[in-house]
């Protein structure tokens, strides 16, 4: 039997613990959608949160009491939400300018000289997030008595919410011996370690930490996580069927709930489109970075070695998000990208979220209703803008290929012309709404009726990529009827909602790769 895998870390707290490993990263509830508000809504989930930390405060010992009094006292700082303020009168929504005003606080902290300047941006972390709980209306989630929390940082708050009577312990990725929760855990004898460096366990693996040697025991099998590699393009080496006369298809599946991923088929060739606004529930949603990694990493973590293709949100239009209407200057109609560009704050926590998720797997992100060029240039260097300020807060991240939905007929059109996209993928709904001005819910007729533009146009589009991968992800995919007009517009990736991949797989394998019929079929 192989031996269990001893990672050095740091000791911040002594004694010997074994547990069920807790992910702390692993996606939380989605909350219930709601409106933000304005800076009325801010100051009450500000009160709020004060009153949570004054019952945490009541039967606390004088250091707990002595680290809740400090976050009551960041909390009743006017300073910081006379900062929000200000950003609000910027044009800035509330939700975002109080995670940009308490980013900046936590950068600050994050890139100080000293540790225990450094040590207290996670207080900072658990006041923005308890904040932004209550103006979702989501609890500080807690978890299972006894388990081994594995996570980069733990928040004061969390530590001091849990029930430490039933055993467990600590290991942080990062984290200090010098912070709050080190001091609290000597205080209760609670086993932790930090600085362990990123490593692989599953949920409710056991997991050993030894506080008195500064080791990690993970069983066997555990790994470290290995050092990142260069971001790549999108091309796979997932398993392949092959068409009658013998040209390799791949067939991925598109998801909408994360939990979807649970059921991925071991013969799929990955996740083709994962909509991200079906997991972004409201504004407060969207502005909470922390949440929306752990969503991305679990999908990513679930795919092992097949690639996640992630839509950036597409929202707006006939899309509506809970609090959305609370952004002011906000045209009417702007969705998809447009939208993304004219609230870059909103962009740029999912950019964020993105970038940090990437090194759990082989991610892509794809950017929703492109038109023109320059969108995908600005999006790009929004990407690249949120990357260096990772770096500098020396949190783990990779930069994915950035790609783009072909939905709008006149970027299908000029698709030569869009040359910073890493790859393209058709989203057939939009593009025939378009393309032949029905609506979005046409009846199966006008679908049918205008299956020859847009097959056409999809056969002139792939032409004008140039050779750069390729896909399929709308509805029209998933239909066996429009798969040989597909094949023979060049297509040899498909991205299908799970219950249609069978039906789609059968079918490719009785056409060539032309889309005429098989012999014999």
């Amino acid at each position: 039997m192989a031996e269990p895998l001893r990672l050095k870390a740091k000791s911040a707290s002594p004694g010997i613990a074994f547990g069920p490993a807790f992910l702390a990263e692993e996606p939380r509830a989605a909350s219930a959608p709601e409106t933000a508000g304005g800076y009325g809504a801010l100051e009450k989930a500000i009160d709020i949160s004060i009153g949570e930390l004054e019952r945490l405060a009541e039967g606390a010992d004088a250091e707990s009491r002595d680290i809740i009094d400090f976050q009551i006292e960041v909390l009743r700082d006017p300073t910081i939400p006379e900062a929000t303020s200000a950003r609000m009168q910027a044009d800035e929504n509330v939700v975002f300018a109080w995670v940009a005003t308490l980013d900046a606080y936590i950068g600050e902290l994050e890139t100080a000289d000293e540790e225990q300047m450094r040590a207290r941006a996670i207080d900072i972390l658990d006041i923005k997030n308890r904040v932004l709980g209550a103006l979702a209306g989501t609890p500080v989630a807690d978890f299972p008595p006894g388990s081994v929390f594995v996570g980069k940082d733990m928040e004061p708050s969390r530590f001091l919410a849990h029930d430490w009577s039933k055993g467990g312990g600590i290991a942080l990725f990062a984290g200090s011996a010098a912070g709050h929760v080190a001091l609290l855990a000597r205080a209760k004898s609670v086993p932790m370690v930090v600085g362990t460096g990123r490593f692989s366990v599953a949920d409710r693996d056991p997991v050993g930490v030894d506080g008195d040697a500064g080791v990690v025991i993970l069983k066997a099998g555990g790994m470290l996580i290995p050092p990142l590699a260069p971001a790549g393009d999108t091309k796979t080496e997932s398993r392949e069927l092959h068409t009658a006369d013998g040209v390799p298809i791949l067939v991925s599946i598109n998801i909408n709930d994360p939990a979807e991923i649970d059921a991925l088929d071991p013969a799929t060739a990955g996740v083709g489109l994962m909509r991200s606004e079906f997991s972004v529930t409201s504004i407060a949603d969207a502005a909470n970075e922390e949440r929306q990694l752990a969503i991305y990493r679990r999908v990513l973590e679930q795919a092992g070695e097949k690639p996640v293709i992630i839509r950036m949100l597409d929202i707006g239009g006939d899309k509506p998000l809970a609090g959305l209407e609370d952004l002011p200057a906000l045209e009417p109609g702007l969705r998809g990208i447009r939208l993304l560009l004219a609230r870059p704050e909103i962009a740029r926590v999912q950019a964020r979220a993105l970038l940090r998720a990437a090194v759990f797997g082989k991610l892509s992100v794809m950017l929703p209703m492109v038109t023109f060029p320059d969108e995908i240039a600005r999006m790009r260097e929004l990407f690249r803008e949120e990357a260096e300020k990772l770096g500098r807060r020396a949190l783990p991240h990779r930069m994915p290929p950035i790609g783009m939905m072909v939905e709008v007929p006149s970027a299908a059109f000029m698709l030569d012309t869009f040359r910073s996209a890493a790859f393209f993928s058709f989203g057939t709904n939009d593009l025939t709404q378009y393309l032949v001005a029905s609506a979005r819910d046409g009846n199966e007729a006008d679908a049918g009726k205008a299956a020859p533009a847009v097959l056409r146009l999809i056969e002139l589009a792939v032409r004008l990529a140039g050779g750069k991968p390729v896909s399929i992800c709308g509805d029209m995919a998933g239909d066996p009827r429009y798969l040989p007009g597909l094949l023979a517009a060049g297509l040899r990736n498909f991205s299908v909602a799970p219950a249609r991949r069978p039906a789609i797989r059968s079918a490719i394998t009785g056409l060539n790769a032309d889309g005429t019929r098989a012999a014999g079929e």
